[in-house]
């Protein structure tokens, strides 16, 4: 005779179970289902020469990822551009990466405590996604950071410093910038910091394509600076130069344009009308004793910290103009661009909730999973026990109903879970107390 009746516990189970969305806790969201913080500096608060004693270089995030990882942090990623040096981690100690910053750069704590600002939890993650998408960049729409975000994780993932949320994280940021970039016009009109110096110069340097032009440094912003001299300007004396010649030639290559030696540095300077400063070095690459012309000189730094010495501005002939003086140049492209801006908070919103609902699955599938082991564990039990003791128990038949009783015990409360806002932690954790759960995290 076939037997559909489960045992007796495991339907003690089910109902308990099938009756606790019914229960109804009324806890708001938990602000931790994910610890995540941001501290950082930005052009809003310090001026470019305080960003340059907290900019960290290749060398200085590396060893700021290894005394993370030292210091028992599982995630961390170490963004610094010309605009902001930032860490996101995945902690709530801000005091730790304040203090980590400040230990690998040349600034201290107690100025960076009166410039920075600190995010937590929900509001950190806004912030990310507006830095990511252009929305908090100097120059509106701006996207260069993106290529900083992305070069900076996957420098932590070299140390094992990105755990699943974090990587899940940067990638919805990722991908709310493509579809910004592709789907509004918030970065239309190519203005950027490059293209900001070069706007610059066509709109205050008279006969611009018969200057002498020497771009210092092809790094990211100087192969950009590059390229929008050339197509900008018309200019063909555009001349490269860079401490490591390949890099420059290899520029030079793609652009059509001069190399010359880093050696030859103050001959050329000589010869110029206008110096584009895009280095990344650590302290003055140009200082006035490498002025050794009367004619007028244009020097713009755009490097972070600033790599133009301000003694320059002691010659007569010599104009310095520094990185943020260029993000106060406004034009038509940067009006069009504000009318764009909502269009991309709608695309950030509806990534961020696919995002935030991953973080509410990501929540509760460990414990439904471990719940599901248990009752299988309970159900083996005791269906080995009935049928010691009745030869005629059908325990196949028996195990069928229980394993689908199970399946729509776990599969309600994922779709309570999912579904019901009101619902927090306090109930996750009461089922792993009732049940005494071993609940592996998915980290």
């Amino acid at each position: 005779m076939l037997v559909i009746l489960s045992p007796f516990s495991v339907i003690f189970f089910v109902f308990g179970l099938l009756f606790l969305p019914i229960l109804k806790l009324t806890v708001l969201l938990h602000p931790k289902f994910m610890s995540f913080a941001i501290v950082g500096i930005s052009y809003k608060k310090a001026d470019a020469q305080i960003r340059g004693l907290f900019s960290l270089d290749q060398d200085s995030k590396t060893k700021l990822i290894k005394a993370a990882k030292a210091k028992g942090i599982k995630s961390l990623c170490a963004v610094s551009t010309c605009n902001r040096t930032e860490l996101y981690a995945g902690i709530e100690d801000t005091d730790l990466l304040m203090s980590l910053i400040c230990d690998h750069t040349r600034g201290d704590l107690e100025l960076f405590k009166k410039v920075a600002y600190i995010y937590t939890h929900e509001r950190a993650i806004d912030h990310l996604f507006n830095v990511g998408s252009g929305l908090d960049s100097q120059i509106l729409g701006d996207f260069e950071i993106i290529g900083q975000i992305k070069s900076s994780i996957r420098l932590s993932k070299q140390y094992g410093l990105v755990d699943a949320h974090m990587e899940r994280l940067i990638n919805a940021v990722l991908q709310a910038s493509k579809r910004i970039k592709h789907q509004t016009q918030l970065s239309s009109g190519a203005t950027s910091v490059s293209f900001a110096a070069v706007q610059y110069i066509l709109s205050n340097v008279s006969d611009v394509s018969s200057k002498n032009i020497l771009l210092f440094g092809t790094g990211k912003i100087g192969r950009n600076t590059c390229e929008n001299l050339v197509k900008h300007t018309q200019n063909r004396h555009i001349t490269l130069i860079n401490r490591t010649k390949a890099l420059a030639e290899k520029v030079a290559g793609k652009f059509n344009v001069m190399v010359r030696d880093y050696v030859e540095l103050q001959e050329v300077i000589c010869e110029t009308d206008i110096i584009i400063v895009a280095t990344g070095a650590q302290k003055a690459t140009i200082n006035k004793s490498l002025v050794r012309t009367q004619r007028p000189l244009l020097i713009i730094d755009l490097s972070i910290p600033r790599n133009v010495d301000e003694n320059v501005q002691e010659l007569s002939n010599v104009t310095l103009l520094h990185l943020d003086d260029l993000s106060q140049i406004t034009d038509e492209a940067i009006e069009n661009r504000q009318l764009e801006v909502p269009k991309a908070q709608v695309i950030i919103q509806e990534i961020q909730a696919d995002f935030y609902d991953w973080c509410q699955t990501r929540r509760f599938v460990p414990t439904l999973k471990a719940l599901q082991n248990k009752l299988h564990e309970i159900k083996t039990e005791e269906l080995s026990s009935l049928s010691k003791k009745d030869n005629a128990f059908d325990s196949a038949g028996a195990e069928l109903v229980s394993d689908q009783l199970i399946q729509k015990i776990t599969s309600q409360l994922a779709h309570h879970f999912r579904n019901n806002s009101q619902q927090t932690d306090d109930q996750i954790e009461l089922i792993q107390s009732v049940f005494q759960l071993n609940v592996q995290s998915h980290d």
